[in-house]
């Protein structure tokens, strides 16, 4: 089952993604991983990405596209795959049709305000990667896993995770519509507890 995971930065998309991959038995594609290891391993396309990168510019679509691509025509993409953070454009999503069959696309639908503070409450502890969030630290400012202190990621700071949903609405929301009217569109809320989304996104799948 090939399927895309929609939703906006802190709905719990990749959680979400590795859950229903162990499941399912089926890789999760994250374009962010698939562009890093095409740059690393020197293919043709990682390349041609990698020389936008370095003039500081986006890579391209028609880039983005041919990485992807090669990613789906690997061995373990045979029985499915779930795409997380592609496509992120209504013009990526119409290459997309050109070079694979989407199953099901899954929104995590959650209130923007729901997610300022989701993320602006994100502490992590850069040295064993564990996160926490202020609500249940209980004025805490250590790492309970090994005592380093933690911090605020630039990311997670309001303006930032405002502003990351401004670009989100701007241009990927516009997917929702598209898939939509393409009778793929499930939508799951995203505001429920973990399990109680997964579930839900199961249930969704075994439909």
């Amino acid at each position: 089952m090939n399927i895309i995971f929609l939703g906006p930065p802190g709905a719990g998309k990749g959680t979400q993604a590795q859950r229903i991959c162990a499941a399912l038995n089926i890789p999760q594609i994250s374009t962010g991983d698939i562009l890093r290891r095409a740059m690393k391993e020197q293919t043709p396309t990682g390349l041609k990405a990698k020389s936008f990168i370095d003039a500081g510019q986006l890579v391209p679509d028609d880039v983005i596209i041919d990485i992807v691509k090669e990613r789906l025509a690997q061995d373990d993409c045979q029985k499915g795959y779930i795409l997380d953070g592609f496509p992120r454009t209504v013009p990526q999503a119409e290459a997309l049709e050109g070079i694979a069959t989407i199953d099901a696309v899954i929104e995590l639908d959650v209130a923007d305000q729901v997610l300022i503070d989701r993320l602006s409450g994100r502490r992590v502890c850069l040295k064993c990667g564990a996160t926490y969030h202020v609500n249940h630290l209980n004025g805490e400012t250590k790492c309970a896993a090994c005592g380093e202190e933690l911090v605020q990621r630039n990311d997670d700071k309001a303006e930032t995770v405002l502003n990351r949903l401004t670009v989100y609405h701007a241009q990927t929301a516009p997917l929702v519509d598209f898939y939509q009217k393409k009778g793929l569109l499930k939508v799951v809320d995203g505001a429920q507890d973990m399990e109680t989304i997964f579930q839900s996104i199961m249930d969704i799948l075994k439909g």
